[in-house]
């Protein structure tokens, strides 16, 4: 079914006002494309002209001066309503054009006359570029394919400017979040870690008092994680204000690990955790943890009931980087989605408690190393299914 007028003036509006070139200056590389256009077309005339429902808006020129016109009154009218090229030597013999007032005398005496619509990413003409003289001019063979990738050019300058200042505006918001994130991760800071301040003086003073009491290991073992805690949170919410700091020191991976899984403790009960040689690496004691926290916890959330649970953690050097695997048998992840589980508040299963920000956050600590994170096949469990191995590399210091 052919689109109608109100429909194609509808489109064309909507495209117009998504670009924003009616209401500001136009776009820097505009004006660079239509001066080459005149000299393309070896004319000293040329134009950018955008169409609205009642007027042709010039918003580049070469050889007179920008202005509007009534849109009945264009001759770029024909090629935006036929979304096809016009190529003429002489317009005035032309029976579209023969009344026209700009051919007429009546605005002026445009003879030679070629012109090429802009057309957007999704298929919307929204005007013309336009070269033309009054004196009458051969139609040179190679012209239309010229005008076009030059009119192809605009849209593209269109396009970009249209980006830019989404960006623009995107970066303007997540100033705005960042700020109310630290003024938030600062609220949040003080409410848990006075409570928690209380817990770990608690736990001393039941060490005090009980002694050499059989519980001691328990309470030990229970002060240790709430200070280890205490310190994760504060470097933590650091982190999600923006103040991370640039500072790397030797991080013993292996005693990371000892500790994470002391701290998982019931989440990990009856699985088999294997480490193998981990390596000390350069980062940020407190972030790289929660990422190790993450994997292994993921590990214990996900695991399957038909079998034991069985991690693997193993880790070696590559050319450039320090390289950390965590492998399961737990319930794995289709390739197809991977990539997708790695982004923010994705959850492939909503069977299991979660927020979906966990993997995600592991690969913005990740990347605020310099170094990358990502999915492979974990253990093998047999019928050619695998569980999940996600790896991490940070450079070598």
């Amino acid at each position: 079914m052919s689109e109608t007028g109100s429909d194609a003036d509808e489109r064309r509006m909507a495209a117009l006002e998504r670009y924003g070139v009616l209401d500001q200056a136009a776009a820097p590389g505009l004006q660079a494309l239509v001066d080459l256009a005149s000299r393309v077309a070896g004319v000293p005339k040329a134009t950018i002209n955008l169409h609205t429902d009642t007027e042709q808006v010039q918003v580049a020129t070469v050889g007179f001066e920008a202005g509007t016109v009534p849109r009945e009154a264009s001759m770029c009218v024909v090629v935006v309503d036929r979304e096809q090229p016009i190529l003429l030597p002489d317009a005035s013999v032309d029976p579209r054009y023969a009344d026209n007032p700009h051919v007429t005398g009546e605005l002026a005496n445009i003879r030679f006359y070629a012109a090429h619509p802009l057309r957007t990413p999704d298929d919307v003409v929204i005007g013309t570029l336009c070269v033309y003289d009054e004196e009458i001019r051969p139609v040179d063979p190679g012209m239309e394919a010229e005008l076009k990738v030059l009119a192809d050019r605009i849209v593209d300058v269109l396009e970009l400017d249209l980006t830019s200042r989404r960006l623009a505006a995107a970066n303007e918001q997540l100033t705005v979040a960042n700020e109310a994130l630290g003024a938030f991760a600062g609220q949040v800071s003080h409410d848990l870690k006075n409570p928690l301040a209380a817990v770990i003086m608690s736990l001393g003073l039941v060490l005090e008092e009980i002694g050499d009491h059989p519980s001691r290991d328990l309470v030990e073992r229970a002060g240790r994680s709430a200070q280890r805690m205490s310190t994760m949170i504060g470097d933590l919410l650091d982190f999600a204000g923006g103040r991370v700091s640039d500072v790397r020191q030797p991080v013993d991976l292996a005693g990371v690990v000892a500790e994470v899984v002391e701290d998982l403790g019931s989440a990990l009960d009856g699985a088999e955790v294997v480490v193998g040689d981990l390596p000390v690496v350069d980062a940020d004691p407190a972030p790289i943890r929660v990422v190790v926290q993450n994997l292994l916890a993921n590990a214990a959330k996900f695991a399957r009931s038909d079998v034991p649970t069985r991690v693997e953690v193993a880790g070696y050097r590559t050319d450039r980087f320090w390289r950390l695997e965590v492998a399961d048998n737990g319930r794995g992840i289709p390739v197809a989605d991977r990539k997708r589980v790695l982004e923010p508040l994705v959850r492939l299963d909503r069977r299991v408690q979660g927020s979906g920000i966990g993997l995600a956050t592991c690969v913005r600590i990740v990347a605020g190393h310099g170094g990358a994170l990502g999915l492979g096949d974990g253990l093998a469990v047999g019928d050619g299914e695998h569980g999940t191995m996600v790896w991490l590399e940070v450079p070598v210091g």
